[in-house]
């Protein structure tokens, strides 16, 4: 493959951490705060809002590096090895933490959405099928090139 090619996703793995690193700085504290305020009496929901949040933002970022890492191996010639499979199953994994920590934090959302004048309850469920769905495309990218490396290994030993 063509170093350009892989350079233009790099450069788009960089560029899609940005906006995520941005809204953690700034916006997470203000969604902290904001649920602080609807509900006083309940002094550890901003702590839950950041546990859930910033713990989304780890496995997100750890994503972010086995992509990164998929393209550099992919750079040096080493698409088809397992290095590659174990990024792809590091990433079905983070997309499926991701995922989970949402599902558990929906109800909390909920909780926030319901007095809030537009309900942006479905933002968390947006961000769970999106993880979800890049989960099952890493698990099919995975088995599939998990089976093209054996098939070449196969073709190794009867040449």
């Amino acid at each position: 493959m063509k170093q350009g090619t892989t350079l233009f996703l790099k450069i788009a793995v960089i560029l899609i951490g940005i906006p995520v690193l941005a809204l953690c700085i700034f916006l997470v504290p203000k969604i902290g705060n904001f649920a602080g305020e609807l509900y006083p009496d309940m002094t550890y929901m901003k702590s839950l809002i950041f546990i859930v949040m910033y713990g989304a933002a780890l496995p997100f970022y750890f994503a972010l590096y086995q992509a990164f890492n998929l393209l550099r191996y992919i750079d040096g010639s080493k698409a088809f090895s397992e290095l590659s499979v174990k990024a792809l199953k590091n990433i079905k994994y983070c997309a499926i933490t991701i995922s989970g920590l949402y599902v558990l934090a929906s109800p909390l959302f909920h909780f926030i959405a319901k007095k809030m004048d537009p309900p942006i309850g479905l933002v968390g469920l947006i961000i769970i099928f999106a993880s979800l769905v890049i989960a099952v495309f890493a698990a099919v990218l995975q088995k599939l090139l998990k089976e093209a490396i054996d098939i070449k290994s196969e073709n190794d030993l009867t040449v």
